[in-house]
């Protein structure tokens, strides 16, 4: 057993070892395996979402980045978490671990930053926690917030026949987007409230990673197109299923609401692409091959999401 690595099991299958035997309450509507957790709240309307994320100097971003972008890329992270469950963001707590050589203007900077995300976002910053690292800087947001309970996405809903979209255009976040990215609040607010959306979730490491996460949670198959990728400049189909951190959603509705969809989205949100970029399928059809995105502890990650 200790010749096991992490490298070896993988990220994916780490998960399930570490969450297979833990208890749920009776509170909890979705647990481990989703972008967010879902709990009830003493609401007939609504329900809670959980959710905690982290940013490590030298993975996701490095030591001359910009502090204050680096607090936004921290908050904004999260965000698109509570954005891919179809919810609102309400309070986050920020744990920062930072080695005693940091200078104070760096840390400042990166509060710059979380401030100025929190405000874009409607979030209130109310705690957290500071340590000392061995080196660099380390950022963890547990941010919490609330969803509507029949607008609730998940990455387990999907099913065979639904078409497959992406929003916005893949691949190059290395050349500044991950740090500047803006979540899809709006954007997946509108879809779970117009939409059956069966499946949803943001892309954080990659298409080629991502998508099979959701083919797995629904229990399906899928089908993709490279050709029909909505790719930024330079950028080609492998960069658009490999590179990481996009932040963008990825989600299923049903065939017969698909031309509907893209119809009113275009008319809504004019200046975001939406591409029809596949379909799931029955377990039994497989899965179009696709290059692994970023994998946390692979040594072959084809582009990790750093500045």
């Amino acid at each position: 057993m200790d010749s096991i690595t992490l490298a070896s099991i993988g990220e994916d299958a780490l998960v399930r070892k570490l969450t297979a035997s833990l208890s749920q309450g009776a509170d909890v509507v979705l647990g481990p395996g989703h972008d967010c957790a879902a709990v009830e709240c003493g609401s007939r309307k609504w329900l809670r979402l959980l959710k905690t994320d982290c940013i490590i100097e030298g993975i996701h971003f490095l030591p001359d980045t910009d502090p204050a972008r680096i607090g936004w890329k921290a908050l904004a992270r999260a965000v698109s978490d509570i954005a891919a469950a179809g919810g609102e963001p309400l309070h986050a707590l920020v744990t920062l671990a930072a080695s005693p050589d940091q200078s104070l203007a760096k840390i400042e900077g990166i509060y710059t930053g979380l401030a100025r995300a929190a405000a874009e976002f409607g979030v209130s910053i109310v705690g957290g926690d500071t340590a000392r690292a061995p080196a660099g800087v380390f950022i963890s947001i547990a941010i919490d917030g609330r969803v509507r309970r029949e607008r609730l996405a998940t990455r387990s809903g999907g099913r065979p026949g639904d078409v497959v979209f992406v929003t916005g255009k893949l691949g190059g976040s290395i050349r500044g987007k991950h740090l500047d990215f803006y979540p899809r609040l709006a954007e997946a607010a509108w879809l779970t409230s117009k939409f059956q959306i069966r499946a949803m979730m943001d892309l954080s490491d990659g298409l080629g990673a991502d998508l099979p996460r959701l083919a797995d949670a629904s229990g399906v198959g899928f089908e993709i197109n490279p050709a029909a990728l909505p790719l930024n400049d330079a950028c080609s189909p492998a960069d658009g299923i490999t590179n990481g951190e996009d932040y963008e959603l990825l989600f299923a509705v049903r065939s017969d609401d698909a031309e509907k969809l893209q119809v009113k989205w275009t008319k809504r949100f004019p200046y975001v692409p939406l591409s029809r970029i596949g379909r799931l399928l029955e377990p039994s059809m497989g899965r179009t091959p696709l290059a692994l995105g970023f994998l946390h502890f692979s040594d072959c990650n084809s582009a990790e999401p750093t500045s």
